[in-house]
């Protein structure tokens, strides 16, 4: 992911009635674009994970997660249902929508910032908090606490790695519509897991590499190196887009 800012930022106004307030009420809703073609950040100007939420983001990789414990959303399942949506990613203070590849964003977005907006002004509860039950494998993506948090029995060396990840990289995977969640440090290695817009990004691993890798080396000698993990979705998205890699190369050596 990039690190530098992007330019053509593109903003959606509402003026909508407000019931607690005299006159109306301008929503502003900006978008930015990600690394990845096929996914966009939304800023609402409105706190989306409430701050007394342990975990620093919500991601939702199916419709039935939306509805599922602890953290059913029911704007995340609106967003699910508008045909092409394949995942909607919570921050902070911004949504990050997914669409599939034969999507047409000049078709959904608007449906989207439209959801997003109606979701505000109503004033209800954008993530709520359920009861996880027992064997239920449909809850969306979180942590149940942020892995980069101080933890009293982490290894100067991991705690090193987290204030690193935490200071200088979580910002920039932020700022492309994602997150970075830490999975551990084994044998010299960090083991890293991408989050939201990053999650299937083709310069994931680009990124892991040359960026992420690159400047934990640079600052803490014990690392030697960092490893993505991946769930089974992203592994073949990576073979697939491997091949592609291939079959240009042959093209060109051909041409």
């Amino acid at each position: 992911m990039s690190t530098a800012q992007r330019p053509g930022l593109a903003c959606r106004s509402a003026i909508l009635p407000n019931s607690t307030l005299r006159g109306v009420r301008t929503i502003f809703i900006q978008t930015e674009v990600t690394p990845n073609a096929d996914a966009l950040k939304f800023l609402p100007n409105h706190r989306v994970v409430p701050e007394e939420f342990n975990t620093p983001f919500i991601e939702y990789l199916n419709p039935r997660a939306t509805i599922s414990p602890p953290h059913p959303s029911p704007l995340a399942a609106k967003l699910m249902n508008i045909d092409g949506i394949t995942s909607v990613f919570y921050g902070a203070d911004f949504i990050t929508v997914t669409k599939a590849g034969d999507a047409n964003w000049a078709h959904i977005r608007p449906e989207i910032f439209s959801l997003i907006t109606e979701a505000i002004t109503s004033g209800e509860k954008i993530v709520n908090v359920a009861e996880r039950r027992a064997g239920d494998e449909s809850s969306p993506e979180h942590m149940e606490e942020d892995s980069l948090a101080y933890n009293e029995n982490d290894s100067e060396v991991v705690g090193m790695i987290k204030e690193l990840l935490e200071t200088r990289i979580r910002p920039a995977i932020q700022e492309d519509g994602g997150d970075i969640e830490f999975r551990g440090f084994e044998d010299g290695f960090v083991k890293l897991k991408l989050r939201g817009a990053c999650r299937t990004c083709d310069s994931s691993t680009v990124t892991l590499k040359n960026g992420i890798e690159g400047m934990l080396m640079h600052y803490i000698e014990e690392v030697k190196g960092v490893q993505q993990i991946l769930d089974q979705e992203e592994e073949v998205a990576l073979q697939e887009f491997s091949k592609f890699e291939e079959k240009l190369k042959h093209q060109q050596k051909a041409a």
